[in-house]
Parts: C-alpha cells; structure tokens; sequence
C-alpha cells in the first residue's frame, strides 16, 4: 500500500469527521430552538465540537491534502485543486473571523438576555447565515474533490 493511498484514507477519513460535525450543529440547534431550556447546554457542545473536533479535522485534512500533492505529484495549480484551496482559504477565514466569535457572542447574549432577547436573536440570526455561507463553501469544495471536473479548459 502507498504513501498516497494512506494519506487519502486518513484525509477522507478526516473530511468526513469535520463535515459530518459541521452538519450536527443545525440539528441540535433546531431541536433546542424548541426546548429553550437546553439551549444554552446545546450552544456550548456546539462550540466544543467546533472548537475541539471540527477546527481540528478541517486543519489536518489540508495537511493530508498538501500531502498527497506531495505524493500524488499533482501539481497544486490543477484547475479543481487551486479553486479549491482558495475556497478553502476563504472558509477558514470567515470561520475564524465570524463563526467562532459569533459563537462566543450568541452564548454571552444567551446568558445575559436569554433566548428570546433582542441581542441573543441578532447574533444568533448572523452566525445562522454565516453558518450557511460556511455550508455552501464546504458542499463546493467536497464536489470539486469529489469530482474533480475539469475547470476552465
């Protein structure tokens, strides 16, 4: 077995780790938007999986991702491959300079104001969207990877 075929069993295995924690959040959310009770239990397991699980995963899967390239000897600069790391870049920009604190915030107003607050309905109405934005930027990168399509030529 190669190095290569290590490395993208590690990578898919990853990539399915932080997406499929991803994909959680709005569930729990959604079920805890009905039991307002739980809501604040339910924002910071949230946090713990992005911060602890998710964050994590989503850095290792570009570590194996450069990796491969490595091994692979594919060029980084192949049309999927570049479109890629761009969207990916930009995720993790608008994951750490909005999700994250977003978060931090929506839990502050969650515990100073409670849920139906007007400062805990805003945060928590802007980290919904910027979730969403997140979302669509993961969906279109999993695509390129996944089909690899043969971009501008």
């Amino acid at each position: 077995m190669s190095a290569y075929l290590i490395l993208k069993f590690i990578h898919v295995l990853l990539a399915i780790t932080a997406v499929g924690s991803n994909i959680t959040y709005g569930i729990w959310l959604g079920r805890s938007s009905r039991e307002p009770q739980h809501l604040l239990h339910v924002l910071r397991g949230v946090k713990f999986l992005d911060d602890r699980v998710a964050n994590p995963a989503y850095g290792l899967v570009f570590a194996t991702g450069l990796a491969m390239l490595y091994f692979g000897k594919i060029p980084w600069t192949t049309p999927w491959i570049l479109t890629a790391i761009v969207l990916y870049t930009l995720l993790i920009s608008v994951a750490s300079r909005g999700y994250t604190p977003l978060l931090r915030r929506q839990i502050a107003a969650l515990e100073a104001g409670g849920p139906t607050s007007d400062a805990y309905k805003r945060v928590a109405m802007r980290a919904q969207q910027v979730g969403i934005l997140l979302a669509v930027l993961v969906v279109i990168i999993v695509f390129l990877m996944v089909t690899k399509p043969a971009l501008w030529g």
